[in-house]
């Protein structure tokens, strides 16, 4: 199988390439430039957002001859304009054999009940031909309907939920794992039997490409079954992982609430309980793992996630289009000892 990676040096897309590699595939990325890719693939360079973007991939494509495809699959990871999924796939048509795009469960309309399956209602507004102002939600399902109007049944649709794991740039588990690799007493977000719904950025790109080479498309929750673990286990993976010895506090959500701090950003993947919580960690994930989605035990993220950021020295990557997450040492201090 030859893929081509839209992206492929960060985060899911790294994933994605490295499973690939692992699997003895031949990988093309194409991406800016800005992050070495893993050693092994080939590269081609281009902006998606520049007016001439994508030229050395249509170079790179030439021209379909006797049926055959240029790439078997292509992985696209991208979460910003539409309008460039709809630019890439229309270059691509005839050229690959599926799209698969990585979407989100933030495309089903707000509020998401609890168990709410692949069909369930959708955000209004989405369009395939929207530029950088849609706002996430609109953005990523006008990604899938411009994936789905070129390539329809040969679409496949990865709606995750929250992605961990080594590589993450967005700062969730590395701040977690920083201030708790800090030591001494740890606020701790309300019930410790909280049950989380997450996926491994790996076990998101193996059940990809799986997938794909299944053939699969259409629209699927990929994400861990709910409960897979809880708050109290990620934290304490993380107190094992580091070795530091914290103390974790925990504390009812309503004093925290209460204290103006903001669940999700400040308290990365904790929310307490009621809509948004149904909508992040209660999603009816049947589909996908019917079609063999495996996620691996929350120790193993942790502590790979561990690993990763101390060979980088602690200091996690962070995207630029997303604000830096976690609570501030001043307000956590104040409610420690309140």
């Amino acid at each position: 199988m030859k893929l081509l990676i839209l992206g492929g040096t960060e985060f899911v897309g790294r994933a994605v390439t490295e499973a690939a590699l692992a699997r003895g595939r031949q990988v093309t990325v194409f991406h800016r430039g800005r992050h070495a890719p893993p050693a092994g693939v080939t590269e081609l360079f281009g902006d998606r957002t520049g007016a001439d973007g994508l030229v050395a991939l249509a170079a790179a494509a030439g021209e379909s001859e006797g049926g055959a495809h240029t790439w078997d699959l292509v992985v696209d990871t991208w979460s910003g304009a539409p309008s460039a999924v709809r630019d890439a796939a229309r270059l691509l048509a005839g050229r690959v054999g599926q799209y698969a795009y990585v979407s989100s469960r933030s495309v089903y309309d707000h509020p998401a009940p609890a168990g709410l399956p692949e069909d369930g209602p959708l955000v209004d507004g989405a369009s395939p031909d929207a530029g950088a102002d849609a706002p996430y939600p609109q953005a990523k399902r006008g990604g899938e309907l411009a994936a789905l109007d070129v390539f329809g049944d040969r679409a496949l649709l990865a709606r995750a939920g929250l992605i961990l794991g080594p590589w993450e740039n967005v700062g969730r588990l590395p701040w977690w794992l920083q201030r708790i690799a800090r030591g001494g007493p740890v606020l701790a977000p309300g019930a410790p039997d909280t049950p989380l719904q997450y996926i491994d950025a790996r076990d998101l790109a193996n059940w990809l490409l799986d997938a794909a080479e299944h053939g699969l498309h259409g629209p699927y929750n990929v994400v861990s079954r709910p409960g897979h673990t809880t708050m109290g286990e990620l934290l304490d993976a993380c107190v094992r992982a580091t070795g530091s010895g914290a103390e974790l506090r925990w504390t009812a959500a309503e004093k925290i609430l209460a204290a103006g701090v903001e669940p999700w950003s400040e308290l990365p993947i904790w929310l307490p309980p009621g809509e948004l919580y149904d909508t992040m960690h209660q999603g009816d994930v049947s589909r996908a793992h019917a079609a063999g989605l495996h996620c691996r035990p929350v120790e193993e993220t942790v502590t790979d996630t561990w690993d990763w950021l101390r060979g980088l020295g602690g200091a996690a990557p962070q995207r630029p289009d997303r604000p830096a997450v976690g609570l501030d040492p001043e307000t956590e201090a104040k409610l420690l000892t309140a």
